[in-house]
């Protein structure tokens, strides 16, 4: 893979951690209930709606997404694909990393799922939930498309090594 790839995925996926470190701070002061950072302030309150397992989802969406941009940015030397899939693989793998992540912030803070059209079973705003449930289509495609990739581009560089190997 390009190097010029691989940078862009490991400073993408330093992004989403600095995401996950932004949402896991609100996530603490949800807990809390108040914002408490001793001795510059305490017990400030905090009315910060959503529910535990959104800022959880939240908080480990950017995580997650974040350490796999870098760990595909950091293995690309071991990937061997055409420069079309390169490409490929680049914007399908920005696109499940940013538009889980960022969907699953959106959900924390305005208290929706996100899972169904129209809401479903689940509270919150019908529209934020609508558009957030449609951000989820390019990241469910992204993600199969980008992680056959990873695998076929992996396996190429395998059996470009020839029987020595």
């Amino acid at each position: 893979m390009h190097e010029k790839y691989r940078i862009l995925l490991v400073l993408n996926g330093a992004g989403l951690i600095v995401s996950a470190i932004l949402s896991g701070w609100f996530y603490f002061f949800f807990l809390l209930g108040s914002y408490d950072l001793w001795p510059f302030f305490t017990d400030i309150p905090a009315d910060i709606g959503g529910d535990r397992r959104a800022w959880n989802m939240a908080h480990m969406e950017g995580i997650t997404n974040g350490t796999m941009l870098i760990a595909i940015g950091a293995a690309g030397a071991h990937i061997m694909l055409s420069e079309r899939a390169q490409k490929v693989l680049f914007w399908a793998t920005l696109a499940f990393g940013w538009l889980f992540t960022l969907p699953a912030i959106a959900n924390a803070v305005f208290g929706t799922r996100g899972l169904e059209y129209g809401g479903g079973p689940f509270p919150g705003d019908v529209t934020i939930n609508n558009i957030i449930f449609i951000t989820g289509w390019p990241a469910m495609i992204g993600v199969h498309i980008a992680i056959p990739l990873l695998l076929w581009g992996v396996w190429q560089r395998y059996r470009s090594l020839g029987d020595g190997a």
